[in-house]
């Protein structure tokens, strides 16, 4: 069965109101073996609703509506399909009760426009609202099968997980799923990455390959339909055991999680402690890491040393290397890696990672924009550092950095340093 989402409301088209239903929908159709092909977005207008009915019905099986089931004249989307299909419109009268019901304790009356909201095309089944007012609904005409949704997703979300789902899988006859596994990289960008799995890419079939570029990371899916969870296990484990050979330095994850969680996983396992001291940064590690629920017991602190004299005073960095003439500077591997052992010895963890480098948008020291250097430092081994020439704006310079570092923890957690 193919798809097509149709999300009705102009607040959608002037970007009030960012779109999470048709996320919400595809995923939960991709589980019950639908293929989405389309999403569309109208404003409410009749006539433009219509256009896209008609062009969302000459290449889908299922058109899925959400928004427009209000009580407003400007809630057109029963009133558009019922006119489209050359049918009327219905009172449900469970939900006008309901309706009834709730104005009763209410001071103000209840006005005709409300009773909209319990209406239905004509010949569908009615799909409860348990968060809210509006009926929904489900109807199938002329080999196509049409729901109707509301725009709110506290209710539309629960209408389609209680009635919605099960009124589609009486309709598919047995549909594989699709079932898909979401691997996580770091320290390779989206083309290395391509081209490390070229062939498997060239030559998918059954199971198929995806990549996702990320900011300092790139995800890979690999992906294919099945009836049971054990069969789409079979055939996506060839596949899967590839991937893993060729890319086990940068394959960090094999479920969608990001570095920080994976990095705040492995210090926990291994009963270890990291703090950080950033630079260029400016504690994005440090917001990184403690967004992981759970990395208290791990993550002890950090020093946001943007200034030289922090650098000096609380990281005990030797002046030389800052402020003498034609000293290495703050952007040096000489002060990263001093950056690194100081924060080490004062936090009293087991690790730590440093940052110091040029953001922009302008050069520092003489020094490009980009230039990085991470440092890590470990109790009882002697400090590494790593130089970077990262590109992209300040804030994407500052994400790449933060990332880095991160795998160069995640390298020395999981002794492939």
């Amino acid at each position: 069965m193919r798809a097509e989402i149709i999300a009705v409301g102009t607040e959608l088209l002037l970007g009030q109101i960012v779109n999470t239903n048709a996320q919400f929908l595809s995923q939960r159709l991709a589980d019950l073996g639908v293929d989405v092909y389309f999403q569309t977005v109208v404003g409410d207008n009749e006539a433009r609703l219509k256009e896209a009915i008609a062009i969302a019905e000459s290449r889908a099986d299922l058109v899925l509506f959400t928004g427009g089931l209000g009580p407003t004249m400007d809630d057109l989307t029963r009133d558009v399909l019922a006119a489209h299909l050359g049918v009327g419109i219905t009172m449900h009268e469970p939900t006008l009760a309901k309706i009834e019901a709730l104005f009763a304790g209410r001071p103000a009356s209840l006005i005709e426009i409300n009773r909209r909201q319990a209406m239905l095309v004509e010949g569908a089944s009615p799909l409860r609202n348990d968060a809210g007012l509006a009926v929904g609904s489900a109807l199938t005409a002329g080999g196509t099968h049409y729901m109707l949704l509301p725009g709110p997703p506290r209710e539309m979300k629960p209408m389609f997980l209680n009635d919605g789902s099960a009124w589609l899988t009486e309709r598919l006859g047995g549909a594989e799923a699709l079932h898909s596994a979401m691997l996580r990289f770091c320290g390779i960008g989206e083309s290395a990455l391509e081209e490390l799995y070229k062939d498997l890419i060239e030559a998918q079939r059954d199971p198929t390959l995806a990549t996702y570029a990320k900011e300092g990371e790139v995800a890979l899916r690999v992906s294919t339909k099945a009836a049971t969870a054990q069969e789409a296990e079979r055939r996506l484990a060839p596949t899967l055991d590839e991937i893993r050979r060729r890319g086990e330095r940068y394959l960090y994850a094999e479920s969608d999680v990001p570095l920080e969680a994976e990095v705040i996983r492995l210090l926990a396992a291994q009963r270890r402690t990291i703090s950080c001291a950033e630079s260029c940064t400016g504690g994005l590690i440090a917001t990184l890491l403690t967004t992981v629920p759970g990395s208290a017991d791990a993550f002890l602190g950090g020093v946001v040393s943007y200034s030289n004299s922090v650098k000096r005073d609380l990281l005990g960095v030797d002046p030389a290397l800052l402020e003498v003439e034609n000293a290495p500077g703050a952007v040096s591997e000489e002060t990263a890696l001093a950056m690194a052992e100081g924060m080490r010895r004062s936090a009293d963890t087991d690790l730590a990672l440093s940052v110091t480098g040029v953001a922009g948008p302008a050069s520092s020291e003489g020094k490009p924009v980009g230039l990085v250097f991470i440092a890590i430092a470990e109790r009882g081994k002697p400090a590494r550092a790593e130089r970077l020439q990262l590109q992209g704006d300040r804030e994407g310079i500052r994400i790449r950095a933060a990332k880095r570092a991160l795998y160069m923890a995640w390298l020395r957690l999981t002794g492939k340093d």
